[in-house]
């Protein structure tokens, strides 16, 4: 029951920071910012879709999962520490996974390896 509990409050961690992100907007794109939520399956996104002059944009500046109770940061091209995010709210270090990198690289940070 407790992981039930951690696993709810990850996700409403998450949709807080990446619906925050999703109301940027871009002066050079015609289009925005959409919030992507597969609550099942705890996967969840900021996708960037529109136009810059007559190039379609199609992106996703930030990916987080819940795995096996850790949270997967899988991308981040922005400019905010997703890992510091999540630690303010009250994530420890050990249950925040940066995906992005190999899991050998991944011994050389202060967050969990897998």
């Amino acid at each position: 029951m407790a992981r039930v509990n951690k696993v709810k409050k990850y996700k409403s961690f998450i949709l807080e920071i990446l619906t925050e992100y999703a109301k940027v907007r871009y002066i050079n794109i015609k289009g925005g910012n959409h919030l992507v939520a597969d609550k099942e399956n705890h996967r969840y996104q900021v996708v960037t879709m529109g136009f810059d002059n007559n190039l379609y944009v199609h992106d996703t500046p930030m990916h987080m999962d819940i795995i096996d109770g850790k949270i997967w940061i899988q991308r981040n091209m922005t400019e905010i520490d997703l890992g510091e995010e999540l630690v303010k709210r009250g994530v420890p270090k050990s249950d925040i996974v940066l995906g992005f990198f190999s899991p050998v690289m991944r011994e050389y940070t202060e967050y969990a390896v897998a």
